[in-house]
């Protein structure tokens, strides 16, 4: 973190806590830091390799895992084990970073709570459920929140030389994704990515055509692509306790997205600010699931009718959680306070405007073209109001900066290969001022 931006929270009871995060990008060491800010505390990883951002870190103990759920469960009975046998006695809590994780780590709960873990998950089914952004979309469709034209394309039965998919009734280009990133998981073939950006009918026949080789058996959405360049993004993180409220808040304006395949469509640099239509309707939305822990949202704003679209719920606290602890509120204390303490704490918004960014800013700044937004940001700039989550005093080894300078500069060669400003000119010349109703949701 740089400049004036301070995290730290007052002292408060003394809490013996262990977190314990399967995973390993830079969403699992925002976890550890938020964490250590805010208990002084170490954080055991799971992880399946030692990439950079965890690499060579203070705050972590790693401990190498293969990726099967048998693996997984049995890496973290073991680290139970050793907790118990070396005489330790804070609490473990279990948690990753996603979302197949998440579903290995609620389905096997009565196993891991025995072992000695909080698991502090929604209930597996309701996971499965709204994890899959067709019952997703289903769900806001009942309360009356906005989502994007869609159609669902099911092939459960897609090995039978009869099947064919729906036919899509709104303009191309579309966006097509998979419904479940669990079941997508293990499919293999060319070309596979996260997120598909579809210009033609016949295009989206041959991606068809490889999720049938594949023997995809899942479903695959295909949705309206909404106008708009990456600043037209918003992205909410919220926390429901064990009694079922949303004790916990934060939106932010998304200022520019990662553009490589394995990352499309994660943030790499927002602005915290409260935009209340979109938190309402993700609180909401939690607490007609009856939802339980850390949840995710990206939503966007439609500039044709100035409407928030939502998109999907992540059943997970997200990679870019350090936001929540930038803009004023640790989640790690009010997950503490919850499922440790006990305490059932009055609901918080996290409100400190902060720019939280992971690219250089001279390219944030000019992958920014509205005059307004980069005054915005380049006054936070100047104020040293910024963070970078892998940018921490308490554990600045010179092999973690070294990291950092290099994951800067590689940023530029990947938006100069991946998203060039030609591209972003084109979408950022959808972006229209959105009418007096903006933040309908």
């Amino acid at each position: 973190m740089t400049g004036a931006v301070s995290t730290s929270t007052p002292a408060a009871a003394t809490v013996a806590v262990r977190p314990v995060i399967v995973g390993s990008d830079i969403g699992v060491y925002a976890l550890a830091r938020s964490f250590h800010e805010r208990y002084g505390v170490r954080t055991t990883v799971a992880a399946f390799a030692e990439p950079g951002p965890i690499a060579g870190s203070a705050l972590i103990d790693l401990v190498l895992c293969g990726t099967g759920a048998t693996e997984i469960v049995g890496a973290l009975t073991r680290i139970a084990t050793q907790h118990r046998a070396a005489g330790r006695t804070e609490t473990l809590i279990g948690l990753t970073n996603m979302d197949w994780v998440v579903r290995i780590l609620a389905h096997h709960r009565s196993e891991l709570e025995a072992a000695g873990y909080v698991v502090p998950f929604a209930d597996a089914a309701l996971i499965d459920r709204i994890s899959d952004k067709a019952e997703f979309a289903a769900a806001c469709t009942e309360l009356g929140i906005p989502v994007p034209g869609t159609v669902i394309q099911d092939f459960a039965d897609a090995a039978d030389p009869a099947w064919q998919p729906l036919p899509v009734g709104f303009a191309f280009p579309v966006i097509a994704k998979p419904a479940s990133s669990a079941d997508y998981h293990e499919v293999r073939f060319a070309g596979k990515k996260k997120i598909f950006e579809i210009a033609s009918p016949d295009e989206l026949e041959r991606l068809y055509a490889s999720l049938r080789g594949a023997g995809f058996k899942g479903r695959f959405l295909v949705q309206e692509m909404i106008p708009g360049d990456d600043t037209q993004m918003r992205s909410v993180t919220a926390y429901s306790d064990t009694s079922g409220r949303v004790t916990l808040r934060c939106s932010a304006r998304v200022l520019l997205e990662e553009r490589t395949p394995a990352a499309r469509g994660n943030p790499s640099a927002m602005i915290v600010e409260r935009i209340d239509p979109i938190l309402d309707a993700a609180q909401r939305l939690l607490e007609h699931t009856g939802w339980r822990g850390f949840a995710n949202f990206d939503v966007k704003l439609d500039p044709r009718d100035g409407v928030f679209k939502f998109f999907e719920q992540n059943p997970r606290i997200g990679r870019n959680n350090y936001y929540l602890t930038a803009g004023g509120q640790n989640p790690t204390e009010v997950l503490v306070d919850d499922v440790v303490r006990g305490i059932r704490r009055e609901p918080v918004t996290a409100e400190r405007e902060v720019l939280y960014c992971v690219v250089p800013h001279a390219l944030l700044k000019r992958y920014v073209l509205d005059p307004a937004l980069k005054a915005r940001v380049t006054s936070l700039m100047r104020a040293k109001t910024t963070v970078h989550p892998l940018r921490y005093r308490a554990d600045s080894g010179w092999r973690r900066r070294l990291y950092v300078l290099t994951a800067l500069v590689n940023h530029v060669r990947k938006y100069r290969e991946f998203y060039p400003l030609a591209a972003l000119r084109a979408n950022h010349s959808a972006n229209v001022a959105a009418p007096a109703s903006e933040g309908a949701a």
